[in-house]
């Protein structure tokens, strides 16, 4: 049995992506063993994230309270190393500064999309991230990557030896493996108004995931099937909204800001295509919802797309409308083609259940423990 720690804030203040695999690995690892487990995190979200089973740390001194940013930089490797833990688990691309060498470090590293697409963050950002990546990466004993993309470009952007790094993939809510209970789903179809057939894009609404690119593949090609856009209203958003009036959208358009988690997995399932032409991923999520769902892909090339979508899904550029165009009327007429799509990829998702991403996670932990 080990002690184990994990920085926790995102679990329990990120409702998206890194919030999702925070939630998803503390959950998980929690059943796995009868391990103890310490979840470090400035506040607390029980609407959110709410697990029994585990010792929540939070900030106590004034200073720490008042600045929650320090603690969680500095403060919290006193508590760490007064804990004594086995393991410490930077989830979110960062380690504290000031954990002695007793307890064994690991960080995940999600993508390094600041470094590749500079353009798209602001310079002091970008100078942050960077600090907190180059130390998080130095410093860990063991580093996780997200995908065979992260990995490489671990190794290229920061020099860090190959041996250092393993790939642990991800998987998602264990409520998008099954099917949604008939009651919740006539529920949501009724809420929202959803037609029988429907194109679908989930995921944060920004220039890098490209969704207006689906919009205007929709209306070049005159495609007559509603389009559902779910994801936080953003400036992006905006844009979209604006070339959905512009050209007479409105009733083949729908944009979703405030879908719950027990609510989408509904959508996913109901879908007829999934299409995320996302420019660059460190995983893509997703992507794999909705392949657990049983709804057929359209992603982007390259990167890590075809890690998560496998051989079943169709791939094309992201930054040609009239590719993506194309794909969709295939997949739309041809009723076989999806069907079998849907099963290879429910097929290909076994490798991201909780089960086996879970065990390796643990053994890594058990490996380092072990050397010490």
């Amino acid at each position: 049995m080990m002690k184990i720690g994990y920085d926790a804030k995102r679990a329990f203040t990120n409702t998206s992506g890194l919030g999702n695999y925070s939630r998803d690995v503390i959950r998980a690892m929690k059943d796995f063993q009868k391990d103890d487990i310490f979840l470090f995190t400035p506040k607390e979200n029980k609407k959110l994230f709410n697990i029994s089973g585990t010792q929540i740390i939070k900030p106590n001194r004034k200073v720490d309270k008042w600045i929650k940013s320090y603690w969680r930089t500095f403060s919290i490797s006193d508590e760490i190393n007064r804990l004594g833990l086995d393991v410490f688990h930077g989830l979110s691309n960062e380690l504290p500064f000031g954990l002695n060498r007793h307890t064994k470090t690991v960080i995940t590293i999600h993508d390094l999309i600041f470094k590749r697409f500079p353009e798209w963050y602001n310079y002091f950002d970008r100078k942050i991230y960077d600090q907190k990546v180059k130390f998080g990466v130095e410093r860990a004993d063991k580093i996780i990557a997200i995908s065979e993309q992260t990995k490489r470009d671990i190794i290229h952007y920061y020099n860090i030896p190959s041996g250092k790094i393993e790939v642990v993939y991800q998987t998602c809510n264990e409520a998008f493996k099954s099917k949604a209970k008939k009651k919740l789903t006539e529920r949501v179809k009724e809420k929202y108004n959803l037609s029988s057939d429907f194109l679908l894009y989930v995921g944060t609404i920004e220039p890098r995931k490209n969704a207006l690119k689906i919009v205007k593949a929709l209306h070049s090609y005159n495609i007559d099937i509603p389009l559902i856009i779910i994801g936080k209203a953003t400036e992006y958003s905006k844009q979209i909204k604006e070339y959905i009036n512009n050209n007479g959208l409105n009733l083949r358009v729908k944009m979703l800001h405030q879908v719950t988690q027990e609510e989408l997995p509904v959508f996913y399932q109901q879908a007829k295509v999934f299409i995320y032409p996302s420019l660059f991923e460190g995983f893509g999520i997703p992507i794999i919802e909705a392949l657990y769902s049983g709804t057929p892909v359209i992603t982007s090339k390259g990167g890590c797309f075809p890690e998560a979508g496998g051989p079943s899904t169709v791939y094309i550029d992201p930054e040609n409308h009239d590719e993506l165009a194309n794909a969709l009327i295939d997949l739309l007429n041809d009723k076989q083609k999806r069907k079998k799509m849907a099963e290879s990829g429910k097929e290909y998702v076994k490798k991201f259940d909780s089960e086996v991403v879970t065990k390796n996670l643990h053994q890594l932990y058990e490996r380092l423990v072990s050397n010490n």
